[in-house]
């Protein structure tokens, strides 16, 4: 079928009374700056291209789905925030939005330190070289095999979650001989202005120890008195993909409160704070994220003016960004395939890809933007639901956004801010290939994680 003669979906004008999606831009050619890598432009013939490469010939290349990775984007990112927060605070990259041996050489590369919370993303940061001692363990659920494994690499930190894992820690470390550097993870009781599934800081959740009751203060307390650990600090996270500074501000406030009952009650002023992550990134144009600098600013002006209320010196700031750094770098290529108009509703536009690479819009409500890449339309726009190839109705990509009416089979269309908890959180539902990772650079494109074979899934299967 040709491209003109393609029966269209509704236009903007049928679907006005919707109002659950962003509307079409003035020219659907145009790209979103807030939402894709700095080097994402669009060639002389209207086609996309990333680090000077066209997405035509990355598709002809890696194939798709692909994600590609603006490599130079990445690291401006990561300079950014270490500049922003300067040799007085460290920046720890949250490696679960997306980890591999080539980010970790990125990130020591830029002077970032490293934040993993699983066994694997320990043996990837150590494996590539990253520093023991720039490296902090999280998680809720640490295994006795994974802590053995981190005290015995010398990491820098490990941010304990509960009374249980400050013996566990404390006696591992000891019968090692070595005085663990710890963090106590305190729920603060703000719940950031975010999915109810991504809040964490409320008390009714898994991660951390709760500040009301007296519990941090307990936490504390016991920590303190066993010799296999080294209590540096407190660490507080209170969500993702959060705009709104007043919940640090909060945060900020209540843990500093702790951290003054401590020299109260114990003579000790704990030398560092970290406010965790979360800070939210552009998946559409109404999203409007901060920058760097703005963050690092707000969140020592509220440290430092709390902390002088409180009389106490001023402790060492850390802060974890993950998504801020990677999510706007990355962008998911796809081809399109079937193209289903529902007369008053929308178009279906079916990709090759899906929940199997993007499995946030169907597990968060997650919303994205959405560009046909491998050429430029005069079309009219009309209201397209992007979904995947999987037998679920929920197998959405990005559900509601303006695409050129024209659209057709085997054009190429890209979802920009896909770096951050898609390839991570990938699967193989319905036995899929997870995608690979494409860096791009400069003119260059190289495969950081390859895509997965039929011959890697049958070798699983033992049956």
């Amino acid at each position: 079928m040709s491209r003109s003669a393609h029966p269209a979906g509704p236009r903007h004008a049928d679907v006005l009374t919707e109002g659950h999606y962003t509307a079409p831009a003035a020219d659907l050619n145009v790209l979103d700056e807030k939402v894709w890598s700095r080097t994402v432009s669009r060639d002389a013939d209207g086609a996309l291209t990333v680090g000077g490469i066209g997405v035509a010939r990355l598709a002809e290349e890696f194939g798709t789905p692909a994600y590609f990775l603006d490599e130079s984007d990445f690291r401006a990112r990561c300079r950014a925030w270490a500049d922003a927060f300067g040799p007085g605070a460290d920046v720890f990259y949250a490696g679960k939005a997306f980890l591999s041996r080539a980010v970790v050489r990125w990130l020591k590369e830029e002077g970032l330190n490293l934040d993993v919370c699983s066994g694997g993303e320990l043996a990837t940061a150590l494996d590539a070289g990253m520093p023991a001692e720039r490296i902090a363990f999280h998680g809720n659920n640490k295994t006795v095999a994974e802590i053995e494994r981190a005290v015995e690499a010398g990491v820098g930190r490990i941010v304990l979650d509960s009374f249980q894992e400050i013996v566990r820690v404390a006696h591992i470390a000891q019968q090692r001989g070595v005085r663990q550097r710890v963090q106590i993870r305190v729920t603060v009781g703000v719940e950031a202005h975010t999915h109810e599934f991504i809040a964490t800081a409320h008390e009714d959740q898994k991660f951390g120890i709760a500040l009301a009751g007296g519990q941090a203060a307990e936490a504390v307390r016991r920590a303190l008195t066993l010799d296999g650990l080294e209590l540096i600090g407190i660490h507080s996270h209170i969500g993702s993909q959060i705009f709104d500074m007043a919940g640090f501000e909060v945060s900020a406030r209540r843990v500093v409160q702790l951290l003054a009952e401590v020299r109260d009650e114990h003579g000790v002023e704990l030398p560092e704070i970290d406010l965790g992550g979360g800070l939210g990134i552009a998946y559409t144009s109404e999203d409007d994220p901060r920058e760097p600098h703005e963050i690092a600013k707000a969140l020592s002006d509220i440290v430092t003016r709390e902390c002088e209320a409180a009389n106490l010196n001023t402790p060492r700031i850390s802060v974890e960004p993950g998504r801020a750094i990677v999510g706007p770098t990355a962008f998911t290529l796809y081809e399109v395939g079937t193209i289903k108009p529902l007369e008053g509703l929308r178009t279906y536009v079916s990709v090759d890809g899906g929940m199997s690479d993007n499995i946030r819009t169907a597990l968060y409500d997650a919303e994205y933007s959405v560009a046909l890449v491998s050429r430029t339309s005069d079309a009219e726009p009309m209201l397209v639901r992007v979904v995947g190839k999987h037998c679920e109705s929920g197998d959405i990509v990005v559900k509601d956004a303006f695409l050129p009416a024209d659209l057709a089979p085997g054009d190429l269309i890209a979802v920009p801010a896909t770096g951050a908890y898609c390839r991570s959180m990938a699967s193989n539902y319905n036995h899929a290939l997870r995608p690979p990772v494409v860096a791009v650079r400069d003119g260059g494109a190289r495969v950081i994680v390859r895509r997965e074979t039929e011959e890697d899934l049958l070798r699983l299967d033992v049956g």
